[in-house]
């Protein structure tokens, strides 16, 4: 029996698949991993503590498959686009400001980076354009200089700095190549140019790495359906319980393997360029990534990109996405009054929160146009920023409508209008990207959020868009399967391998009779926004007199 595996290291967990060369999942096997907040906005993690819990859940996922005698053709991997930091023997050195061993990677939702990521958007340069003309603090050449300035003697002694994609394909393999994905969409690497470009690192204050010759942070940089290195190591393949020499596959940024895992659907069997322009991957979990490629390199303010060959060879991607989705989602159910009894009850019943919430929901909208029981309930649901298409981690949260009531069906109301307030973050994403020149009318979507009935309906209504659910809910560790796939040769290429191996599993249509209803509430969700705006400007110049 044949199969490929995919890899995916998300922020709390390391989860692996095995799947057929259908794109059928087999087996899986989850495993957490630890995060650490020693200050606000500071996230730091371990590259150890992650590499004993990718192996361990490959290890489980395969002994599922015991006496099928499977025969693994390939392995991909996939990460977040979090910080390594190594000294020249691999070994990890600290980011911690007070020196926590083996904490040695900077997870990417931390901000500590806020100030560099300032420094460098008030210049003009180039490289900019590449990322919707902001960078953000949870790219790396922010995170670089924050730790070259506040941690210089670790700055000195790293041998390598690693987006944790590459970090986990170098563990595997021991080649020190770099993804076109991870160094195009984090690092500010011009695939197009096939170069770095020097005069931005010297201009920000990392000279150095120009004057090595990108050697820390990737002077070999190879694109998606490139197989690395010799294979799998054979001290790898022992921790894996695998066999040496199975092709890797270059790695690809999580969300960037969930867009693989789904837009292969979008036309049947072969992957058209038109059927593309009309179609975004939206990515959700603890934050949310939209992900749409074209023929072009299109520049769309606030939304990150144009990226070439950052997820399909010969293609352009534009990434937008929001900083805080499911977490916020978590956030407001958890600090509301009734949080812990609600907790409680789902517990009891063995059920989710959000299942009592909907099932509470369902009975209050009896008799109702779905989703109105907002129509004086807003949300601004930029808790931690917004990441596209308004690029400003400054932005904060706003919620309007609020009494003095603490009831479960008010904690269901600020669930519903939460939801409703992400949606529109969505439809405010698409109105940029459309305004480019796609043509985006179907959301092929993953993740956490589509295992919500609500988070989907609000979606399609608030979009007007049809949502396409895959046949694979695990959608991200199908895209690195893919991408094992194709280094093993299951596939000549990726759209070959994508269109073969994803499948459309059920379809949301939006309702129609809510179009004047959220076309309301958007304009209100915009109106908050332009709101939170003056009001700093007033309070600005209220400080400066």
């Amino acid at each position: 029996m044949d199969v490929v595996i995919g890899v995916d290291v998300g922020t709390g967990s390391a989860r692996a698949g095995v799947f057929s060369l259908e794109g059928k999942k087999l087996a899986s096997c989850v495993v957490a991993t630890r995060s650490w907040r020693p200050q606000n906005d500071f996230i730091q993690q371990s590259s150890a503590d992650i590499w004993e819990a990718v192996c361990k859940s490959v290890r489980t996922a395969m002994t599922e498959l015991a006496g099928k005698t499977p025969v693994v053709r390939g392995i991909g991997f996939d990460a977040t686009c979090s910080l390594v930091v190594l000294d020249g023997k691999g070994e990890p050195l600290s980011v911690d400001p007070q020196g926590a061993p083996e904490q040695d990677v900077i997870l990417w939702a931390d901000h500590r980076a806020m100030k560099e990521a300032a420094e460098i958007n008030a210049g003009t340069y180039d490289v900019l354009r590449y990322v919707g003309g902001v960078i953000s603090p949870e790219m790396e050449t922010p995170k670089l200089l924050w730790l070259k300035r506040n941690m210089p003697e670790t700055f000195v002694r790293a041998g390598y700095f690693f987006d944790l994609p590459d970090y986990l394909t170098w563990r595997a393999t021991g080649a020190d190549s770099r993804s076109c994905c991870s160094t195009v969409c984090k690092w500010t690497y011009l695939a197009h140019d096939k170069g770095w470009d020097d005069s931005y690192f010297e201009a920000i204050g990392l000279g150095e790495l120009v004057e090595e010759k990108y050697r820390r942070i990737g002077d070999m940089v190879r694109p998606l359906g490139e197989v690395v290195g010799n294979g799998l190591s054979s001290a790898a393949a022992e921790d894996l319980g695998l066999t040496a020499g199975i092709p890797v596959g270059v790695s690809a940024i999580d969300a960037h393997a969930g867009g693989i895992g789904v837009l292969g659907a979008a036309s049947g069997d072969t992957l058209d360029d038109k059927a593309l322009n009309r179609s975004l991957a939206l990515i959700g979990g603890t934050s949310s990534c939209h992900m749409v490629v074209s023929q072009d390199a299109r520049y769309v303010d606030g939304i990150w990109g144009p990226y070439s060959e950052a997820m399909l060879p010969g293609m352009w991607l534009n990434e937008a996405g929001q900083s805080a989705v499911g977490s916020l989602v978590d956030f407001v159910i958890t600090t509301h009054a009734q949080g812990p009894a609600l907790a409680e009850t789902a517990k009891a019943e063995n059920r989710t929160v959000y299942e009592v919430l909907n099932e509470r929901l369902a009975i209050l909208e009896q008799n109702t146009l779905p989703g109105s029981l907002t129509a004086e309930f807003h949300v601004l649901p930029d808790f931690h920023g917004n990441r596209s298409p308004h690029a400003d981690p400054t932005l904060k949260g706003m919620v309007s409508g609020l009494g003095l009531s603490a009831t479960l069906d008010d904690l269901a109301k600020l669930y519903l209008a939460t939801i409703q307030a992400l949606a529109y973050g969505t439809r405010d994403i698409i109105r940029a990207l459309n305004a480019k020149g796609y043509a985006i009318d179907t959301i092929f979507a993953t993740g956490g959020g589509t295992k919500n009935p609500v988070f989907l309906r609000e979606h399609a209504n608030a979009t007007g868009c049809r949502i396409l659910l895959p046949q694979e809910p695990d959608a991200v560790l199908l895209g690195s399967a893919i991408l094992g796939a194709v280094a093993g040769n299951v596939y000549d290429d990726m759209r070959s391998a994508m269109s073969q191996m994803a499948r459309i599993g059920s379809e949301i249509a939006p309702d129609a009779r809510t179009k004047r209803y959220h076309d309301a509430k958007f304009s209100v969700f915009q109106s908050m926004h332009q709101e939170q705006l003056r009001h700093r400007d007033l309070m600005r110049e209220a400080l400066a007199s």
